[in-house]
């Protein structure tokens, strides 16, 4: 789908999938028409809503971003709610995204159902939330919401320019016009010359929308029992590592800007849930690499939950999101909807 194979096969492949692109792009659109023009109704709940999430599939900072809000308004001492649909999650379990969450905001309730009013209902009723932060929430128009924030990643932007399954679009690029703040993630991964480029390409769709530009940040690396060391340790050493993450080349590029040597690199699908033969495999492969240390992503060590692999420590490496531009304006949206949440509590 990104273009690079050519031929009569990869071609003839892509017009395959350009074809499935159509009934999926419409029957998207008559869905979108139909709650724009209130003819599939929303609900308004009882407490101010923010959505984040993305218009493409795959890795784009949800999780770090969500966990940055959350500890914002916990600031403010607000009680905070997170609601997701549980993809993947097991039954009775959660999944991978509420593991790593749970782990970063230990204070704040995270409620996985479907039904995400449902969940909100619960969340305000039994868990006297004040705010509720969806998390992958832009697609999920049955809940209103009082901010709809919109991530963009810097190093796939756009999806390829097509919709499922012919590109990663979610949605045409025309829902952007939904949103209240786009964020362009891993911003200092590109050049200003392409973060000018892709900020007029989103005011073509959502003038009205906050521009804001992220970071990913490494901020330590951590072993399964709550270890931590100072990522500056990576520098020099030979690593190995791993993920199954939805944007695997930018926890790479992570790695190798802390001035590791990422002498191995393994990836598995987005949210994949690791079995005892993985860990064999994995367990064998480092044996063969014999790195100085395994490195892998937070949502990838709460599923496997082991300090080693073979003969060598695995830490999982710990981001955060660092707003480069536009955070005052956020901040803006995000203490208007303290007023609403403080007229409700009166």
């Amino acid at each position: 789908i990104d273009g690079t194979r050519r031929g009569a096969v990869p071609g003839l492949m892509r017009s395959f999938l350009r074809l499935a692109e159509f009934p999926y792009t419409w029957a998207v659109r008559i869905r979108n028409r139909r709650f724009d023009r209130g003819v599939t109704p929303t609900t308004r709940v009882n407490v101010p809503v923010i959505s984040v999430g993305n218009i493409t599939t795959g890795g784009t900072g949800k999780t770090p971003m969500v966990a940055w809000l959350a500890r914002w308004f916990r600031e403010q001492n607000i009680r905070v709610s997170l609601i997701s649909r549980g993809y993947r999650a097991e039954a009775g379990g959660q999944n991978d995204e509420a593991r790593e969450l749970e782990a970063l905001l230990p204070d704040v309730p995270h409620l996985q159902n479907p039904d995400r009013i449902a969940a909100a209902e619960i969340a305000i009723e039994e868990l006297q939330t004040q705010l509720i932060i969806l998390d992958d929430g832009f697609q999920h128009r049955r809940i209103h919401r009082d901010l709809e924030i919109v991530l963009i990643d810097a190093l796939q932007p756009f999806g390829f320019g097509h919709v499922l399954p012919r590109g990663l679009l979610r949605e045409p690029l025309q829902g952007l016009r939904r949103a209240d703040v786009v964020m362009l993630s891993r911003a200092d991964a590109v050049s200003d010359e392409i973060r000018t480029q892709l900020q007029r390409q989103v005011e073509t769709w959502a003038p009205q929308a906050t521009w804001c530009e992220t970071a990913h940040r490494p901020t330590c690396l951590i072993d399964a029992s709550g270890q931590r060391q100072p990522v500056d340790e990576l520098a020099g050493q030979r690593v190995a590592a791993f993920c199954g993450i939805g944007n695997p080349p930018a926890f790479r590029q992570a790695l190798a800007s802390l001035g590791c040597d990422v002498a191995a690199f393994r990836t598995f699908p987005d949210h994949h849930a690791y079995q005892r033969e993985d860990l064999e495999q994995l367990s064998e492969w480092v044996a063969e690499v014999a790195p100085d240390l395994v490195v892998c992503t937070r949502k990838d060590q709460v599923k496997i939950a082991v300090d080693r692999l073979s003969d060598a420590r695995l830490m999982a490496l710990a981001v955060e999101i660092n707003l480069l531009d536009g955070r005052s304006p956020l901040e803006d949206h995000l203490h208007s909807l303290l007023s609403l949440v403080d007229r409700r509590d009166d």
